[in-house]
């Protein structure tokens, strides 16, 4: 039987990964649309190879996310380590949402648009997946 909630969290990593990849085929303009600062902008319009490097790695990481979420929903094989790895992802996804504005101020930086809403997002992220591992329990073993 399929877990809808592990279905819809994989979908929204891969739609993650796949933004990801948009950024990087959309240039400057989408790295400081979607918040990744004017550093790695500034770097892009260079034709520096970092912030597309770095941007990849994220995307990789969302798409693996994004299998082991639909592993657990049983939509394709199981992929090994698959209960610690859906805790994992769940953990980082939660943390970030909660950890990033409280990280900026004590640093003293400005906690704008991008924070609230990147946090927000984030936490659907690790709620879904959080639901998903909650009701996928038993079967995850």
């Amino acid at each position: 039987m399929t877990n809808g909630w592990l279905a819809f969290a994989g979908l929204l990593s891969a739609g993650a990964s796949a933004a990801h990849i948009g950024v990087i085929l959309g240039g400057p303009g989408w790295y400081r649309t979607f918040g990744a600062g004017e550093r790695l902008a500034r770097a892009a319009e260079r034709g520096d190879i970092y912030p597309a490097l770095i941007t990849a790695a994220i995307a990789t990481v969302l798409a693996i996310w994004a299998a082991y979420a639909f592993s657990g929903a049983g939509l394709i094989v199981r992929l090994p380590l698959l209960k610690t790895a859906l805790i994992a992802i769940t953990a980082v996804y939660l943390l970030r949402a909660v950890a990033y504005i409280p990280i900026l101020s004590f640093q003293g930086l400005p906690v704008g648009a991008f924070a609230w809403i990147s946090s927000a997002i984030v936490l659907i992220y690790g709620l879904a997946h959080l639901a998903g591992v909650w009701t996928a329990w038993p079967l995850l073993g």
